[in-house]
C-alpha cells in the first residue's frame, strides 16, 4: 500500500532542479568538439572525449565533486577525457552557462593533456570570463 501525501510518510522530495535532457549535454560537447577542430585540431588529436553522468565513486576526489577528468594515454589507449554530466548542470543555473562550462571544461582539460595553451586552443575566448 502507498501512502498518501503528506501522510506519515512525510513530503515528497523535490529535485533541486529538473534534469536537462541528455541530447542537449551531447550537442553542447559536440558543437565544442567542432569549434576546437576548426581553430586548433592538433588538440583533439589522439584524445578521446566522454560523457558520464556522474563521477566514479571509488576512485578518490577531494572534497568537491569533479566536473571531468583527464586521463592520460597508456600503451593501449588513447587520452581520455570524461565529463560529468549531473556536476556541470548541477552548477548552472541555465542552459547558456552549461555551454559554457562544457566548453571552459574541454578546453581546460585538454590544455592540461597536450601542452597546448588555452589561448591555442580557443583563440576566440569563447570560455566564460569569471
Amino acid at each position: 500500500m502507498l501512502a498518501p501525501p503528506r501522510s506519515l510518510a512525510g513530503p515528497r522530495l523535490r529535485s533541486r532542479r529538473p534534469t536537462l535532457s541528455s541530447e542537449f549535454f551531447i550537442e553542447c560537447v559536440t558543437e565544442t568538439i567542432e569549434d576546437i577542430a576548426h581553430h586548433c585540431p592538433q588538440a583533439l588529436a589522439h584524445v578521446d572525449i566522454g560523457i558520464e553522468e556522474v563521477p566514479d565513486v571509488t576512485e578518490l576526489w577531494s572534497s568537491r565533486v569533479p566536473l571531468a577528468v583527464a586521463r592520460e594515454a597508456t600503451l593501449d589507449r588513447l587520452a581520455q577525457i570524461v565529463l560529468f554530466r549531473r556536476p556541470i548542470e548541477l552548477r548552472c543555473p541555465g542552459r547558456i552557462q552549461i555551454r559554457e562550462l562544457v566548453f571552459t571544461t574541454i578546453v581546460e582539460q585538454l590544455a592540461q593533456l597536450t601542452g597546448i595553451s588555452v589561448d591555442t586552443i580557443d583563440p576566440e575566448h569563447h570560455r566564460s570570463s569569471d
